[in-house]
């Protein structure tokens, strides 16, 4: 009996450790709270980067080029301190993801974005065990921070870097051979993820996914995005246009979880808009794999299409960039979102399932 009490005791007391160093162990923190915004740190390093990089390309001006290289050259860093961040950490625990970030990204290649989520949460959160802990804090939590998430990297980023990249090849190469299928898989659960408190943007960097299953996946956020956008418009009128047009769909999730049915015209549009991408127009998104989860998101989407484009051009694969590229891009990221999603709307409201405030949003 004196066993179970003493082990219970224990459990307390390491809870109560865990409580007071700030340690949560959930789904949210891990799965929510530091995917997005690993999310957040990509968009602001490769995905700036490629941005400007490809703009001074296209303008002659080099000075732009070596920005965006620079800003591409701290993609792990800028991950793994975000994570940080979302964690709370102590600032000698974030900055010294620094180093772990660059070891987990480089290490876990093609996968790195996944690599750098798994190893900079456990580095973390170790390096948070033993902040100010001792009177030689200065020392201690930067060498368990760094000796923890590069040791982890060492032994871990390249198994998982090849994971990711099996499965993002794995459903690259689905789509190629059931364009059809897949595009409508791909379209519609990347876009409910854009929507979901989760980052879309992280699960298509993490993965890889790029090519046709990467211009599914646009038109799925696009999808969400515009249609929430054109769809509450009688709500929200142009403030709200432009917030989920541009911003984020995910500010429609409280309205979501009143009313899951609001949900279905934005998710069907992307269910049609996906296979047309994927069968009609062959959509492919080869620029930065993280812009296939952005969606119309300060338009992102299409500038990750657009340096696809130019990419391919000048590797050869692709002769030039025409009219129907262009027709394709704005049907399928802009009207058929907006089209298509008012035309499930509208009989819906008729018959009561989307009531007069339901899409309202506190702007």
């Amino acid at each position: 009996m004196s066993n179970v009490n003493e082990t219970a005791a224990a459990e307390k007391g390491f809870g109560a450790f865990l409580k007071r160093k700030n340690i949560i162990i959930s789904g949210k923190r891990y799965g929510i709270d530091a995917l997005g915004a690993m999310a957040q740190g990509l968009f602001a390093s490769l995905l700036i980067g490629t941005i400007i990089s490809t703009l001074g390309t296209q303008l002659g001006i080099e000075i732009l080029v070596n920005i965006g290289n620079y800003a591409k050259g701290v993609t792990g860093p800028a991950m793994a301190v975000a994570i940080g961040y979302a964690l709370q950490c102590p600032p000698l625990v974030l900055f010294s993801l620094i180093a772990v970030g660059s070891a987990a990204n480089e290490l876990g290649g093609a996968g790195g974005p996944l690599a750098v989520l798994v190893v900079a949460i456990v580095a973390a959160e170790c390096g948070k065990l033993v902040s100010k802990e001792t009177k030689l804090d200065i020392l201690v939590t930067p060498i368990v921070t760094i000796c923890v998430g590069v040791l982890l990297s060492m032994g871990c980023a390249p198994a998982i870097g090849t994971a990711a990249s099996a499965v993002g090849k794995a459903i690259m190469w689905a789509t190629e051979l059931q364009p059809l299928l897949m595009g409508i898989l791909v379209s519609v659960l990347v876009g409910v993820a854009l929507t979901l408190p989760i980052s879309s943007a992280a699960i298509c960097a993490a993965l890889g996914l790029t090519g046709l299953a990467g211009g599914a996946a646009v038109a799925g956020c696009c999808a969400q995005m515009v249609g929430f956008a054109v769809m509450s418009f009688r709500e929200n009128k142009w403030g709200g246009l432009v917030a989920q047009g541009i911003g984020t769909s995910m500010l429609q999730i409280g309205n979501i979880v009143k009313n899951p049915k609001i949900w279905l015209p934005p998710t069907l549009a992307s269910a049609i808009t996906g296979p047309l991408a994927t069968c009609v127009f062959k959509m492919q998104m080869n620029g930065a794999a993280v812009a296939s989860g952005m969606g119309t998101c300060g338009l992102v989407g299409q500038i990750g299409v657009y340096t696809g484009w130019i990419a391919d051009v000048e590797a050869g694969t692709k002769a030039a960039i025409t009219a129907m590229d262009w027709i394709g891009l704005v049907l399928i990221c802009f009207v058929l979102p907006a089209i298509l999603t008012q035309l499930f709307a509208i009989p819906m409201r008729k018959k009561g399932w989307i009531g007069e405030n339901d899409l309202k949003l506190n702007l």
